[in-house]
């Protein structure tokens, strides 16, 4: 994302004051951030602010441009216009034409896309000739982004709030991402299992699911649809209308519903850290400590990745070895055992990378027996990698098939 142009229009409501962090935060990710502001916007925060935060200077007056023709410079070269908050009288005027300032008539001639996160008291929100123009700037292509619900700064709770910074800079990524994974499928799994022993008790394992998770935000922001088949993890899973969410807790549960849902996909990457084994019994109230040992008996679960690996046909399965020891090892006979198209290895006894942690070295190893080792990577970095190396497995396949 490095380098594309976002100019974002403040308009007057007390959401404005918000929009000061999404721009310090979009210029840190790279972005070249430009701030056009309403003069009502101006009374919320002040232009000078906003200049100092972007590093450009922000056009709040029609009639102040230092160049000519500005309001049709910043419009046709931007790659995306983001109002924010966007009042009722903004989206009336969008909705009907009018440019009567700087930033209407931007956006009046603007190529770019266009995103409008609108923030106001909930019955403004909710009042027909608002809702009507909304729908009407849906139809025209705009990219509407619904308001959150919350206490409202009258006092009132409801519908109204402007999203959090990150739906929004999450948001903001999605559109501007290269879609090259559409029309592909992608089944991901994420997270622990648990294993019950009584009402109160599981056995599990430390995996976070944040490997996973990443895997699944990444393939939906470049545009794949996803199924995220999640164990329980405190994550928030990606949104949209491309993305399916199944939970699940123990491996069976989590084995049934793959089962369902990967004959619809192109490929599978099992993330997912299964446990081994659970116990042979359950017991239906809690056990209470006795003075003496407790033997827990325990059974082997099903291989789901085994199980898949014989059933396959045409699909792409990516697996994860994660290990403490013979990583390269253990990792080729799980590849080769299970029939994966590629597998990544992964030495979790390493502080900065595997479980619980937001980075991750791996060795990618495929089927052909080629390797490539990663440095310390942020798992999103990686979850693109691994991504991009499936989406040269898919192509090639194609291209033999056809």
């Amino acid at each position: 994302m490095k380098g594309k142009k976002i100019t974002i229009g403040i308009c007057g409501g007390i959401a404005a004051y918000k929009v000061i962090e999404l721009v310090r935060l979009l210029v840190r990710e790279g972005y070249y951030v430009r701030v056009a502001m309403t003069k009502n916007a101006t009374h919320f925060v002040t232009p000078f602010t906003l200049e100092v935060i972007s590093g450009n200077k922000v056009i709040w007056n029609m009639f102040s441009q230092e160049k000519e023709m500005e309001h049709i410079v910043w419009a046709q070269d931007s790659d995306l216009i983001l109002v924010a908050p966007a009042t009722a009288n903004i989206l009336g005027k969008l909705a009907h034409g009018i440019a009567d300032d700087f930033l209407t008539t931007m956006i009046l001639a603007s190529t770019a896309k266009i995103m409008i996160c609108p923030a106001m008291n909930t019955q403004m929100f909710l009042n027909p000739v608002v809702q009507k123009n909304l729908e009407d700037l849906k139809n025209r292509g705009f990219i509407i982004l619904e308001p959150a619900y919350g206490e409202l700064a009258c006092g009132a709770t409801g519908a109204g709030r402007l999203p959090e910074l990150d739906v929004i800079f999450e948001e903001i990524e999605d559109v501007l991402s290269e879609k090259d994974l559409s029309g592909i499928r992608i089944l991901v799994t994420a997270g622990p299992t648990r294993e019950p022993i009584d009402p109160v008790r599981f056995i599990s394992n430390r995996s976070s699911g944040k490997m996973g998770y990443a895997i699944a935000k990444m393939a939906k922001r470049r545009g794949a649809d996803v199924v995220l088949v999640s164990g329980p993890t405190n994550l928030k899973p990606p949104s949209g209308r491309n993305v399916e969410v199944c939970w699940v807790e123990t491996a069976e549960q989590m084995r049934e519903v793959v089962l369902q849902k990967w004959q619809d996909c192109d490929v599978v990457i099992k993330a997912a850290a299964v446990a081994d084994y659970s116990p042979e019994t359950q017991s239906s109230s809690k056990i209470k400590k006795k003075e003496f040992d407790l033997v827990l008996k325990l059974r082997r679960n099903p291989d789901i990745l085994e199980e898949l690996g014989r059933k396959k046909e045409d699909k792409i399965i990516v697996g994860f070895a994660a290990e403490t020891e013979e990583l390269i090892k253990n990792a080729q006979e799980k590849l080769r055992k299970k029939n994966l198209d590629m597998i990544v290895a992964n030495d979790v006894s390493k502080r900065d990378s595997g479980f619980e942690v937001d980075t991750n070295r791996a060795i990618l190893i495929k089927k052909d027996g080629t390797m490539e080792k990663t440095g310390l990577l942020k798992k999103e970095e990686l979850a693109n990698l691994i991504l991009d190396r499936v989406k040269e497995i898919y192509e090639r396949r194609s291209d033999l098939s056809s």
